[in-house]
């Protein structure tokens, strides 16, 4: 509870109990500013839904570059600080709980982010207890809050990720060269191949997915020109997952590519998911608006997998997640567990409530 008595609402003349949630991906950056204070849950669960927002999101078309050293610290700095600082003006906050910083390929690229953020926004923004998170981490915190359970999250790429609350599990999220299978970059791509199978005559092919195709990309002989040089051919290649999903009622091929999919991703959510104990598994992330052309052969495969998993529906997305830990750790609460490349904090002492390998 806040000195007004109420979540996030401070007295006269107070600065309100805030903090500020970064969503970084292929698209750009989103960052929200949300409440903190909230009381605990009667029963003291977990609590799902995200913080309130009081501000945002507001938006970056940029991607994040990548350098040497990975994810480029400077890079998140020159987009992020103007629009933290605009959000925390226009809430009438001086200073933060805690901010949460979620971010694409932060488990392996993500080594400056780690050693050059935290002394950066506490020097910019005063900023004393900071998440650096894996955007699966997000995506999960988003989806399921602190409960014990696993998430698929799919979009241009798939990862599935679990935890028991001590430790976590990651299956898959390679990258569309090595995995990602099931994904819409895997669909998109496995779409294309049986349309040139049509064009060269080989088995296998889709007279359907080729007519599609060349609608889409214009002749075959052409598609590895426009595809290869591109940077961004992970989503060029998922741009076409829409096209297998809206032929796969009438074309056997694409059919059996969404059925193959759904294998896939019901593999992932199956080696991440606890061997006991009561079991959640949620869905985020854009893939899922293919709909049932894909959601009802993963339910058959997942029922097959794991019969006794309760699929729930996610509470929030990627940026609800990042709102859910910086609102944890302002708050000394944040139970979901530390990890050096998933979910690493960065606090100033005394912070007992803080577990994991890398507890300051």
């Amino acid at each position: 509870m806040t000195p007004g008595g109420g979540h996030g609402r401070p007295r006269d003349g107070q600065s309100p109990a805030v903090v500020l949630a970064v969503d970084s991906g292929g698209s750009g950056l989103r960052v929200a500013l949300g409440a903190h204070g909230a009381p605990d849950d009667a029963d003291g669960s977990a609590r799902l839904a995200a913080p309130d927002r009081l501000g945002g999101p507001l938006t970056s078309r940029e991607p994040v570059r990548t350098g040497p050293r990975g994810i480029s610290a400077d890079h998140l700095l020159e987009q992020l600080l103007p629009m933290a600082r605009r959000l925390m003006a226009e809430a009438g906050a001086d200073r933060l709980g805690a901010v949460a910083v979620g971010a694409a390929g932060l488990a392996t690229l993500g080594d400056e982010l780690r050693d050059e953020l935290p002394a950066a926004l506490e020097r910019e923004l005063g900023v004393r207890r900071l998440a650096l998170a894996a955007d699966a981490v997000t995506a999960y915190a988003g989806a399921l809050g602190s409960r014990a359970g696993a998430v698929i999250a799919a979009g241009t790429g798939m990862i599935a990720i679990g935890t028991d609350l001590t430790s976590w599990r990651r299956a898959d999220g390679w990258g569309h060269l090595l995995g990602d299978c099931g994904g819409g970059a895997w669909i998109g791509r496995a779409g294309l191949e049986a349309a040139l199978r049509a064009f060269d005559g080989r088995p296998d092919g889709s007279a359907a997915l080729l007519a599609r195709a060349e609608d889409r990309f214009g002749p075959m002989p052409e598609l590895p020109g426009l595809l290869y040089p591109r940077t961004d051919r992970a989503a060029v290649l998922a741009s076409f997952a829409p096209d297998v999903a809206d032929l796969s009622g009438s074309d056997p091929v694409s059919s059996r590519i969404l059925r193959t999919a759904a294998r896939h991703l019901a593999e992932s959510a199956a080696a991440v998911c606890a061997a006991d104990g009561d079991r959640h598994l949620a869905f985020t992330g854009g893939l899922f608006n293919l709909g049932a052309a894909l959601l009802e052969p993963l339910d058959e495969e997942l029922a097959e997998r794991l019969p006794n998993v309760h699929r729930v529906p996610a509470a929030g997305d990627p940026l609800d997640g990042a709102l859910r830990i910086a609102a944890d750790l302002a708050d000394g609460r944040l139970a979901l567990p530390l990890d050096e490349r998933m979910l690493h904090v960065v606090a100033e002492k005394p912070y007992p409530e803080i577990h994991g390998p890398n507890t300051p």
